[in-house]
């Protein structure tokens, strides 16, 4: 399988930065801010961007992780035995500003049923989207507020993002399908 490296170490480490940045910057009520990531690489992200926000303000904000496989229009297609994650929101999302996070943003599906997830906690003020890698190729009408780095990938190929907390090496990685 033919692949080629869309994001370095560095890169991605500057993509974190400047989209935590970025959040900071159009949240200017931090009180009311929390992020919640999305099994499994934005679950590793979220924390990287959470770590992030609390360096450069000093306060502690709420984090959760969400796992979205019985949320989704597709599961019963993709498997009967779907491997359920665990969904941990420690607190009250109810009058939030969520900063729902995920690695990659394709048809938005993910993205759909994740909020669809979330909206089971409560009634959040807003939830804005933040994502590593935008790849275009949308089904539904959902766009991230926050974007590391946009591309645009042909059908025959994937978008890997590899973590170092997933057992990996920090990359972003484009590969042929074939």
């Amino acid at each position: 399988m033919e692949s080629r490296t869309l994001l370095s170490a560095g890169d991605l480490s500057l993509a974190v930065n400047r989209t935590s940045l970025q959040i900071l910057e159009r949240n200017h009520h931090i009180e009311n801010l929390a992020i919640v990531g999305i099994h499994t690489c934005g679950v590793f992200l979220a924390q990287r961007i959470r770590a992030i926000i609390q360096d450069q303000t000093g306060r502690q904000l709420p984090y959760g992780s969400l796992d979205i496989n019985l949320y989704r229009d597709d599961w019963s297609l993709i498997t009967q035995n779907p491997v359920v994650k665990t969904t941990d929101i420690g607190f009250t999302v109810e009058g939030k500003d969520v900063i729902l996070v995920d690695d990659v943003l394709f048809t938005g599906r993910t993205i759909r049923a994740a909020m669809d997830a979330l909206m089971d906690y409560g009634r959040p003020h807003s939830i804005q989207l933040a994502v590593l890698v935008d790849r275009g190729g949308r089904e539904l009408p959902i766009q991230a507020d926050y974007v590391g780095v946009r591309t645009t990938v042909r059908p025959d190929e994937r978008i890997q993002v590899i973590l170092e907390e997933h057992g990996g090496r920090d990359e972003v990685v484009l590969k042929n399908k074939s």
